[in-house]
This record gives C-alpha cells, structure tokens and sequence, in this order.
C-alpha cells in the first residue's frame, strides 16, 4: 500500500476518531521561468521544514550498456560543487542540526534534507549549487564508479537472494527500461566515460527536469523569493527524451529457477503484470495484496505460515511504477516443503479471491490499516515533501496526496474480486524459484 495523504491528527488540531473526514494537505504550485517546478506546503507546528528535489530520470531512462548511470548521479551529487567542497554539503547539513540523504528507483532520482526553520537559506544553496554546477571529473567519477561497484557487491552478488529481483524484472517484462535492474551492471559502469556522465547530467539534472517540494515553517512569498533567487538562474536544458516502456501483451505463463549460493532455503516469487500506478484500478490492486499477503492476518500468511507451516515467511502487494507495475507474492520455503507445494498453496487462495468476494471484515481491516499508514508515513514534513514532489514527477499530480487515500476508501469487494480475475491469470504470470546452490563436496582425503 502507498503512502499519499493524511498527516496526523494531532498536527491538524483533530480527535484521533474522526477518521471520517480526511485532513487535507494544503500546497501551492509555482513555475520558474527556466522550467522548475515548485511545491510548497506550508506547516507552522515546528520551527523546521524539509526539501524533495526529484529529478525525472531513473533507471527506465537508460540506454543498453549504459545502465547504472541514474544510480551512479545519486552518488556523484555528493561529490561538490563550485561553492561547497567535496563532502561539505553533508557537514554543512549536520553542523545546522539536519539530516539527508537521496535515493534511485527506475522512475526518479531524487534528494532531501531536513533542517531547522532558521536554516532555509542553507537547503535552498545546497541544492542549487549542486544542480548548477556539479564538479564532474575523472577522480570523482573512479571515486564514485568503484563506491557503486561495491554496493552492487554487498547489496546483490553476495547477498542471499540478491540476484532475485534482477530475475523477476528480467523475466517479467519485456522493455528494458524496466527490464534491467537500478544499480546496473559491473560491466557497464566499468565502461562509462567522463564524457558519458558529463553529457547524462546535462541532459537530467537540469530545472527544467526537476520538481522541487518544500514542506515546513516558512511563508510561500518569502521561500519563492529565494527560489527566484537561488535557482531563477540556472539555464533550461532541451527537454530529454521520454522513454517509451509500453509493455506487449503477455500470452503465457513465464518461469525461470536460478541457484544461490548464499540462500539457505529455497524461495518462490509469483509476480503479475498491473497497470501503470495513476490506473483506477491501482487502488482495488493495492486491497487486493493487502488482503492477501500484508501482515500476520492475511490469508496468505495465515495460510502457509500458520497452519500449513510450509513457508517460514510470506509477504507481497503492489510494486507501483509510473509504467507497467507488479502485483507481487513472495515466500520463503520451510524445510522439508517444496517451492511446488507453496505455489499450489498460493494459486489456491488467488482462486478463492476470485470466486468469492472478501468479507466485509477484511476491507474494513485494510480500509482502517491504510489510514493508520497514512498517519505514520505522512506525519513528518520530509515525507510529504517527497510524496508532493514524485506525484508531480511521475503523474503531474502532487493533489494525489490528498486523494490516494479516498480512492482506497471507496473500493468495494466487487472491485477486489473483479481485479484478482483480470489481472492474475497463468498468461500474465512470472513465477521465480530460487535454490540453495548444492555446496561442492570437499575433496582429498584426511587422515
């Protein structure tokens, strides 16, 4: 389930019962002349604010035998600018009482940091600077390549079932937008050029490119004028182009077992093709995995951890993208089960949510668990500033965190039941079992 749109009660001044009436998160829209987009939230509860900068390139944006590049910025945007030192930013964020960081997905790249209200100037500088003037050189680049490589190390190649979820995309879909992972291959980024990475920020990391949200202690005229101010002259790039990750119909069932050397016991992943994240019918699919493999009271893992004991753990949902997205079920093989016997399990259940609708038990379990989520995501500014900022990124909506949550309140049972028919069908299913690799015999004799 995503997080959209409720901060909490106690912020809005409302009983923690009045859950019928969802708060709503007021924010203004503004656009800078080179392109920029801006969002700002203003909330007067405590003396800080945060900053989301996301940037319309991820991973789906690659090209074959350049992929890692969108992974590899999300470290490079820490490497200095013209006006801060290599490392400085993070200091500088630090010694004013404030925290950042960035992540990549295939669908963005984006920035953040919280600080005190009285440091708004700072946050605005940083991220300016950096998006004007990032120092990209042969150093930074060697620096930042191997610091990737080893990540990919740690993360994936040594890292029990890290090579699974390359599986499932690569199995799964067709584009290789989607199809490759985020992090990239070793090879490729061995390859990438000073000149390959200096021509990918160009084309990104422009205003043009970018959505800024801004969520805190502050006045909208008083932000907008630093805005104008700090990023007002950082010139438009030509807008990249948008790639195109239109999925063809699948028509069959697809299956693929790897071997792990590092996984103890085996595990199954059933995944299926869903809509882009804004389809209408995102919001029955989210229910629909919730009820099936969110917690210890789905059917799911009530089923095959509870009483058939045939896996050791059970958890799935909506991988939500801005293109084709996975309805997702993941399990972990007990010994002396097979993957056979828990994906007979699974199918089962598929089935009977098809047959028959939920209980009325059961949506009002996920219609109450959603709220509850959307009042521990949203509570802090930074979260909401990151929501407002990929709405607008990935659907040109940042109000969608004030509707998220009164489109998950209006699904019904039908809506469950009418989706688990559409969309989990055997001709629109990926299914990736990966084993333990059989450790190698010793060999020589002792004595």
């Amino acid at each position: 389930m995503k997080p959209s749109a409720l901060l909490t009660c106690a912020c809005l001044g409302l009983c923690v019962t009045a859950w019928a009436a969802a708060p709503s998160i007021p924010f203004k829209e503004y656009k800078l002349k080179n392109g920029l987009r801006v969002i700002l939230s203003e909330d007067h509860n405590a003396p800080t604010y945060s900053i989301a900068v996301t940037y319309n390139v991820g991973s789906r944006d690659e090209l074959p035998g350049h992929t890692g590049f969108a992974h590899l910025f999300e470290h490079m945007m820490f490497q200095g600018s013209e006006k801060v030192g290599k490392g400085e930013q993070f200091l500088l964020i630090q010694n004013n009482g404030g925290n950042m960081n960035g992540t990549t997905s295939s669908d963005r790249t984006n920035y953040f940091e919280t600080l005190p209200a009285n440091q708004l100037d700072l946050g605005l500088f940083l991220e300016a600077d950096r998006m004007k003037s990032l120092v990209i050189n042969q150093a930074n680049l060697d620096n930042q390549r191997n610091a990737v490589q080893e990540e990919r190390r740690l993360g994936v190649d040594n890292q029990p079932y890290g090579k699974t979820f390359e599986s499932i995309f690569d199995t799964a879909f067709d584009d290789f937008g989607y199809k490759h992972s985020t992090i990239g291959s070793m090879d490729d980024l061995n390859k990438a050029t000073l000149q390959d990475v200096q021509s990918f920020f160009k084309r990104y990391y422009a205003p043009n490119n970018a959505t800024i949200a801004v969520v805190g202690d502050f006045k909208s005229d008083e932000v907008m004028a630093k805005m104008e101010k700090y990023f007002g002259g950082i010139p438009a790039q030509p807008a990249p182009p948008q790639p195109d990750v239109a999925e063809p119909e699948q028509r069959g069932e697809r299956r693929k077992t790897i071997e792990d050397g590092f996984a103890q016991i085996p595990r199954i992943d059933i995944v299926y093709k869903i809509p882009a994240g804004n389809s209408p019918d995102i919001y029955a699919l989210d229910v629909l995995g919730d009820v099936l493999a969110a917690g210890q009271s789905s059917r799911l893992y009530q089923k095959l951890v509870k009483e058939q004991e045939s896996a050791a753990q059970l958890f799935g949902g909506t991988y939500e993208q801005r293109g084709t997205s996975l309805e997702l079920f993941i399990a972990l093989v007990r010994p002396g089960k097979t993957p056979a016997d828990v994906e007979k399990s699974i199918l089962e259940e598929i089935k009977r949510v098809q047959d028959q609708p939920i209980t009325d038990q059961e949506l009002d379990k996920i219609r109450m668990r959603s709220r509850s989520n959307q009042v521990a995501q949203l509570r802090g500014s930074l979260n909401r500033a990151i929501e407002l900022s990929k709405d607008t990124v990935f659907y040109n909506d940042p109000g969608r965190i004030n509707t998220y949550e009164e489109h998950i309140q209006k699904v019904t049972k039908e809506d469950v039941q009418r989706v688990a028919k559409k969309y989990l069908q055997d001709s629109n299913k990926t299914v990736i079992v990966t084993m333990p690799k059989p450790q190698q015999a010793s060999q020589g004799g002792g004595k």
